[in-house]
């Protein structure tokens, strides 16, 4: 059963991208390139490009929040943890409305393309969606991204051919005016200032591009599939937007384009006129339908995941974060949907729609300031999958670019974004300025002297560990947090099983007897496997959540002679490695590739001669480890080693996905924490990803004789 506040990761590749895609065609493709290009005239199209431009650096920020810390709530948990709670507070709050807002008026927007069939009543037709969307996101994620990839593989499927048939007819010079060429000039009709106002209009038609990281959370393999799926998304986007609108700057008369609101259906009917039945108008207002559909579902499963994520920091009541009985964040969802309900029944849409574009401007700079924070906080466990380029630079513009584009959208927009923040500003010192929490930005005040917030280096560690940094991490771990075991005479196989049973009996509360039993009798969950000098026991077991290991390092070697319920083990051939492992029963997954693991580097060549030259648990244990996953420091006066003396492992500046595992200390092996004080003379043994230990390398590389050994 799921935990009250977890979700599963359901969501695939192609669903980030039908969520990142659907969000991006609604209002932006089919209503608004008339209203646009009676701002700017046939540059309208050179504004989708640019615009599709200016998004790159917010996506990249975005896609590097995302991949660190894949929760729930995306953008507020971002601007929580980077820059504490009010930030938190003020754009989660907003960045809910604003997606209510633009979803609501979405599904509104429906409404213009089936009144070419149908007498249809606009709002009722909306609330009737918006219901149906919120009990679909209620299901479930999975049943709510399966219609989400429909609508957006028929939606492209149409606009791709839309846009093929387009360019065939403006080839042949085909248009409902005077001729194509003529509608091209003069390009700027309202000059630079004229375009760059139309810009900022046409930004927001791509701001769906970052919807997905509120439900990062739920996404397989995020480090991998969020920027994949954004990236694809984007160029999907941009390609359409830019041939789509110059098709219908290139097919329409401009007077006929500024003043359509159907402007795609219009430019399809001149050149579909070859299809029978009508068929090329019908599946415009098909693709146009699915589209705004899409983006009122899109709208809901991400808007959805904020009063969620709220709740779980305290900002919101407790209630909005407990998961339903499919899984699902039930109370925000109809909150969600109700709120949707009262913006399609009771505002007015002029000044709630540029409120949107407004506060989702000034998010997308808080976006990229985070990562700079995160960045410079150089908090160990920020260890993000996916790294921005040209940082710092690229933040910066996307700083920069909304700001810019804000002041061109008028008094009117500011002053409501402006009334968002002081509503989101009163609810912080309302409800949640007791919340004990800071954001990274306290760990950027403490490199010039002043505090810093200790928790969330744990909550980041935290996330590193849900999301998987890799089997190899978890496995190093559990390799530096393994007992050992030294036999210099060789004993019985069952003398060896009932000494480590007694030792795992007491951690785990486990009697020996029951421990003993399994290792010997080849429990239903039980075994022993035996290669090349190692033998690898094993026990899965009820009731413990995570695996522990016992190493048992035998000089001379010891027969093993064992039945199971498989076969009879029986090697003449000394063992001189025992693993033996305890797994949790549910956790099969990690149980065989931890198995798979350990035969991997025991089947190696040269395993077998390091593991019988250790002379103490340190080497024991760095024999079992890939030579790329670690390194050790021996700090001494003199070196680059000497800066780590007398320091907290906590105040290390390690690189991301890098810990200190072990500490030899004299004759004595301690397993350290955030506290533990680093002294001269100590042994590190530093445990991570290849490219995090080769910078660890690197940085004491002026004491490789004395101070680093690889």
């Amino acid at each position: 059963m799921a935990s009250d506040s977890s979700l599963k990761k359901t969501l695939t590749l192609y669903d980030v991208y039908a969520i990142s895609t659907g969000a991006m065609f609604s209002s932006g493709f089919f209503l608004l390139p008339g209203i646009a290009a009676a701002e700017t005239g046939p540059s309208v199209i050179l504004a989708y490009l640019v615009a599709g431009l200016l998004i790159l650096p917010s996506m990249y920020s975005m896609a590097e929040l995302s991949t660190a810390m894949p929760k729930a709530g995306g953008t507020y948990y971002f601007l929580d943890r980077a820059l504490g709670p009010l930030a938190g507070t003020v754009g989660g709050l907003g960045t809910w409305l604003a997606l209510v807002f633009k979803s609501a008026f979405a599904l509104i927007g429906m409404g213009a393309y089936l009144a070419i069939y149908a007498n249809v009543p606009i709002k009722p037709l909306a609330a009737a969606l918006a219901v149906a969307f919120g009990v679909l996101n209620i299901v479930g994620a999975k049943e709510s991204s399966w219609l989400q990839r429909v609508l957006v593989t028929v939606l492209v499927a149409v606009l791709a051919f839309y846009a093929a048939q387009g360019v065939v007819s403006i080839w042949g010079g085909q248009s409902a005016g005077s001729g194509a060429a003529g509608e091209f000039a003069p390009f700027f009709t309202e000059g630079a200032r004229g375009f760059l106002a139309t810009i900022g209009i046409v930004f927001v038609s791509y701001a769906g591009l970052t919807k997905v990281a509120s439900v990062a959370e739920e996404v397989q393999n995020p480090d991998r599939n969020i920027p994949l799926g954004m990236g694809l998304s984007l160029l999907t986007a941009t390609t359409l937007y830019v041939v789509g609108v110059a098709i219908m700057v290139a097919v329409l008369p401009a007077a006929d384009l500024h003043a359509d609101l159907t402007p795609v259906y219009t430019s399809g009917e001149v050149f579909f006129n070859w299809l029978p039945y009508a068929i090329g108008p019908i599946l415009i207002v098909v693709a146009a339908i699915a589209a705004f559909a899409s983006t009122g579902n899109a709208g809901i499963l991400s808007a959805s995941r904020y009063p969620m994520a709220m709740a779980r920091d305290k900002l919101l009541p407790d209630g909005f974060a407990k998961i339903g009985r499919f899984n699902t964040p039930t109370r925000s969802v109809i909150v969600t949907t109700a709120l949707m309900l009262v913006v399609i029944f009771a505002l007015s849409e002029e000044g709630v729609a540029k409120l949107a574009s407004a506060f989702q401007l000034l998010i997308f700079a808080l976006l990229n300031f985070a990562v700079i924070v995160m960045r410079e906080s150089q908090i160990p466990s920020y260890a993000p999958g996916y790294r921005s380029p040209l940082y710092p630079w690229m933040q910066t513009a996307g700083i920069a670019i909304p700001l810019f584009l804000i002041a061109e959208m008028g008094t009117l927009a500011i002053t409501l974004t402006g009334v968002v923040i002081l509503f989101g500003i009163g609810w912080y010192f309302y409800y949640a300025r007791t919340v004990p929490r800071e954001g990274a930005i306290f760990h950027l005040f403490a490199r010039m002297g002043k505090q810093r917030y200790e928790g969330l280096d744990h909550e980041l560690h935290t996330i590193l560990e849900e999301k998987g940094v890799g089997h190899d991490t978890a496995f190093d771990r559990l390799v530096a947090r393994s007992d050992v075991m030294h036999l210099d005479e060789p004993v019985s196989y069952e003398t060896v099983v009932e000494e480590v049973s007694a030792r795992l009996a007491d951690e785990f509360g486990i009697s020996t007897e029951t421990l003993t039993h399994g290792f010997l009798e080849g429990a239903p969950y039980s075994a022993v496997s035996v290669s090349h000098g190692a033998a690898l026991p094993y026990c899965r077991l009820d009731g413990i959540e995570e695996p522990k290991m016992v190493m048992v390092h035998c000089r001379s070697g010891i027969c093993v002679n064992v039945q199971d319920d498989i076969e009879e083990v029986d090697l003449s051939e000394p063992v001189y490695a025992f693993f033996f492992l305890v797994s949790p029963k549910d956790d099969q997954g990690e149980h065989l590739r931890t198995l798979a693991t350990l035969a991997n580097r025991v089947d190696e060549e040269q395993f077998l001669v390091e593991w019988r030259a250790a002379g103490n648990e340190q080497e024991v244990k760095e024999s079992l480890l890939h030579h790329e996953r670690y390194v050790t420091l021996h700090l001494l006066s003199g070196t680059n080693t000497e800066e780590l003396i007398g320091r907290r492992v906590r105040d290390l500046n390690l690189p991301a996905g890098v810990l200190v595992a072990l500490v030899r200390r004299e004759e004595q092996i301690i397993v350290p924490s955030g506290p533990t004080t680093l002294h001269e003379g100590d042994r590190l043994t530093v445990i991570g990803s290849p490219a995090g230990i080769d910078r660890i390398y690197e940085l004491y590389r002026k004491g490789e004789q004395e101070g680093v050994v690889r």
